[in-house]
């Protein structure tokens, strides 16, 4: 069989293997296998046990850790190094994101050199594309340097999804600040929905105070959306914000949940939030899919990009 008419063969590192899973169940996609280990001393072995030369790879990991970013840079290099054509690296979510910027002299752009790692990935024959998944800031994708090329996908779709399910038609979409209201209120025009965001007094770098909200949302249904959820604990005071406000029932979406120290508790406990919606971009996020936090999965939309990216043709 001519190798350039395989499928795409599909690796990804280790805290992946969900959405490897759930890509390599449409079909479309040769299993790439992989051996991992890990000595006492805390190195690591990886090992390409499928053979990979003259085909196109798929390789999916975030940099949601140290550890994790070195895993997918070394897999990568290997990757090239046994002969792929082409390398497709999916980061579904981009850590040190919110780094994008130095507002202190002296302070390093983590999410710069976190691009810059991954832009010394050798070069397949016939180039390395990334594609990331709702970036916190817009400019991080053009970090990456040479001849490495970026995608950055919009969840979008799984969004307006979401929303419709979870509160109808009639609704508000919220941010929960006016950092985000922009994005929110191009989101809410695709909806045909109000757009809504709340003030913010910042009282020291740890501290903050809200001062209102800038639309009526009484007797409303309020869906915040945001690109991520940390602690929550922003989430908890615009919640809080909203309600106060008038508004009727809760609901959250985000793109990303990391939820650290005891976030989903937290936001529980707060008996503000009807029902959260996160994707499966970062793996925290699987070990608290139930009734409260309910999961969406970014295989569909990783797939049809896939599917949309051009061959090259003899």
């Amino acid at each position: 069989m001519n190798p350039i008419h395989d499928r795409m063969i599909l690796f990804a590192t280790r805290s992946y293997s969900h959405l490897r899973c759930n890509l390599l169940a449409s079909g479309q996609y040769e299993e790439g296998e992989l051996e991992t280990n890990t000595f006492p001393d805390g190195e690591h072995y990886y090992r390409i046990l499928s053979y990979v030369e003259y085909k196109e790879a798929v390789l999916i990991g975030g940099t949601i850790s140290d550890t994790e970013t070195l895993e997918l840079y070394d897999i990568a290099c290997g990757l090239v190094e046994y002969g792929v054509r082409k390398l497709n690296i999916i980061i579904p979510f981009y850590g040190y994101a919110t780094m994008e910027r130095s507002t202190k002299v002296g302070e390093i752009v983590t999410a710069k050199t976190r691009a810059r790692l991954l832009s010394s990935v050798p070069q397949a024959y016939f180039g390395n594309r990334v594609i990331c998944i709702d970036l916190h800031a817009e400019g991080i994708s053009h970090y990456f340097e040479g001849g490495i090329r970026t995608m950055h996908l919009y969840a979008k779709p799984l969004i307006i999804k979401a929303a419709k399910e979870l509160a109808g038609e009639d609704f508000i979409l919220a941010s929960t600040d006016a950092g985000r209201a922009k994005w929110v209120e191009s989101l809410a025009n695709d909806m045909q929905v109000s757009a809504a965001f709340v003030y913010k007094k910042r009282i020291s770098g740890t501290e903050t105070h809200l001062t209102g909200v800038n639309a009526d949302v009484k007797g409303k249904d309020v869906v915040i959306y945001d690109d991520m959820i940390r602690t929550g604990g922003s989430l908890i005071q615009a919640a809080k914000a909203y309600k106060e406000a008038g508004a009727d029932r809760i609901f959250v979406i985000a793109t990303h949940g990391l939820f650290s120290s005891n976030a989903v508790s937290r936001l529980q406990q707060s008996e503000l939030i009807e029902r959260i919606v996160v994707t499966d971009t970062h793996p925290n996020a699987l070990q608290f899919a139930g009734e409260f936090v309910h999961l969406v999965s970014v295989a569909g939309l990783i797939d049809e990009t896939l599917a949309s990216l051009g061959r090259p043709q003899f």
